[in-house]
């Protein structure tokens, strides 16, 4: 992938800032936090501490900021970084109804700029997790941690970028791309919803990563849409995504 992706994808995000203003709104209003495109609970998947009084937090590609927030009303000491000036206008809005006190910084999370070991707890939610590429955010997330700090973060599962046809349409039962050498997707120009330049891997180069910079893994998830769900989400029809896995949850540990 040799295209700026990060001038793309910023640019895409400040263009499309106020279509999520009313997402933000009801994530940051949950009593208990929901996760990925299908919401599927907190109460079943347990991505965040239960306690995270005295952690120090840090949300990489943090969006609207309503990770941030719950990790904030769980106790952390909470950090937030985000590409996207208008999406980080939003979250600052949504902090100060919240009175969630949470440190926002424009800024490149592959380079953020801040001191290492400096968070006990990492987190990324459709941010830098499928916006950045992997090589570099995940090295500049482990510098960040400190010693058994942990990671955990969620985007599209392999199988919904390998079903999903080359003009940007609904997700379908058959193979549209290689999955040999995957490295994500340029939808920038294609006939349906347009985006921009996201990241994945096959299970085993994400494997051989996560060994080459120091992390292991501690558990991995694969998320289906709940029953009784309809409709299409982000080009992944509800049908198609109840028989597979749209979405994966890695949570990894810094190794000493």
């Amino acid at each position: 992938m040799t295209r700026d992706y990060l001038s793309i994808n910023k640019d895409i995000w400040n263009a499309d800032a106020a279509n999520w203003v009313d997402f933000a709104k009801s994530r940051w209003s949950l009593e208990t936090p929901e996760w990925g495109t299908w919401g599927n609970s907190e109460a079943s998947l347990r991505l965040l501490p239960a306690d995270m009084t005295g952690v120090d937090a840090i949300e990489l590609g943090c969006g609207t900021g309503y990770v941030s927030g719950w990790m904030n009303r769980r106790g952390a000491r909470v950090t937030a970084i985000d590409v996207s000036a208008e999406q980080l206008a939003t979250a600052r809005h949504n902090a100060e109804e919240h009175s969630a006190d949470i440190t926002f910084i424009e800024g490149n999370a592959e380079e953020t700029g801040l001191p290492d070991a400096s968070f006990d707890f990492a987190i990324s939610e459709y941010g830098a997790s499928i916006w950045c590429a992997p090589d570099k955010w995940l090295r500049e997330a482990w510098r960040l941690l400190r010693p058994n700090g942990r990671l955990v973060f969620l985007g599209n599962h392999p199988l919904s970028l390998i079903c999903s046809p080359l003009d940007g349409s609904p997700a379908e039962r058959t193979l549209h791309r290689p999955y040999r050498e995957m490295w994500g997707a340029d939808w920038t120009e294609v006939e349906f919803e347009p985006t921009g330049v996201c990241f994945n891997l096959t299970m085993s180069s994400w494997m051989d990563l996560f060994t080459d910079i120091g992390f292991a893994v501690t558990k991995y998830q694969e998320l289906y849409a709940p029953e009784g769900e309809m409709g299409t989400r982000a080009a992944i029809p509800a049908d198609w995504a109840k028989s597979y896995p749209v979405e994966q949850v890695w949570h990894l540990t810094k190794h000493e």
